[in-house]
């Protein structure tokens, strides 16, 4: 008899895909993140999305800037294409060797409304940097990627090596047991997902929580962490797509 799997946190449970959702969650895993319309309905189908609700979603995110018609199809926008390429750096994240230096990023900009401090959070939670105290970011430099030139006009970044042990900093930083007890229980109900459709909507679930990993050096984490098998898991997904795209392709 199958155990129960854990329970996700509400944020992260599969939920019913919309039909624009399905389509974003095919193309964004498209590279050119390009489908034939033919293709792209052939697709959806086996998602449980009609052809008339296909048509109305695709004539509402054209009109909304998700997606551009294209000679053959659809597109992703601009904008969707830079989410694209930091969902891929979410699943295959850029590291180097970790010598012991911390990124630093102190916020020195004065007088901003709530929305540009919001706005300037998320980005440095994108970066993968955490917050020790308010205006305050750091993270290991571990990860080979610069920090945007535009940060330069609301703070001031430097390299900085803490005096106390970094797998206490690091622990104080992320919620590591908390991650590392989703990405399980995620792992665990992707076992279990047979169903195209809640393939699908799990896995959009997997990539949210990629999203969140602080990819941190080795020496750094929780014993048994599982961010490399959630992403194996994810490029496994991955791959079983693609088959699925050739093969309606090759239906056609």
């Amino acid at each position: 008899m199958r155990m129960n799997a854990p329970v996700l946190p509400d944020d992260l449970r599969a939920r019913p895909l919309s039909a624009r959702s399905v389509v974003l969650s095919l193309l964004l895993g498209a590279h050119p993140p390009e489908l034939p319309a033919r293709e792209l309905g052939r697709l959806v189908e086996g998602f449980d999305v009609g052809g008339s609700t296909l048509r109305a979603a695709l004539s509402r995110m054209v009109a909304a800037g998700d997606l551009r018609r294209t000679d053959a199809g659809y597109r992703l926008s601009d904008r969707l294409v830079r989410r694209q390429r930091r969902q891929d750096e979410a699943v295959r994240p850029r590291t180097r060797a970790w010598d012991g230096d911390w990124e630093m990023v102190v916020v020195t900009a004065t007088g901003r409304g709530p929305a540009e401090r919001a706005e300037l959070r998320a980005h440095l939670t994108a970066l993968r940097l955490a917050e020790l105290r308010e205006g305050v970011w750091l993270r290991p430099a571990n990860l080979s990627r610069p920090l945007p030139a535009g940060l330069d006009e609301v703070a001031q970044r430097c390299t900085a090596r803490p005096a106390g042990p970094a797998r206490d900093l690091a622990a104080r930083l992320w919620p590591l047991d908390a991650w590392s007890g989703t990405a399980r229980a995620l792992l665990a109900h992707a076992d279990r997902a047979d169903r195209p459709a809640d393939r699908l909507a799990l896995f959009a679930a997997v990539v949210r929580h990629l999203l969140t990993d602080p990819v941190l050096p080795p020496g750094l984490l929780p014993a048994d962490w599982p961010g490399d098998a959630l992403r194996a898991a994810y490029a496994d997904y991955r791959r079983e797509l693609t088959g699925r795209v050739r093969a309606r392709a090759g239906g056609a």
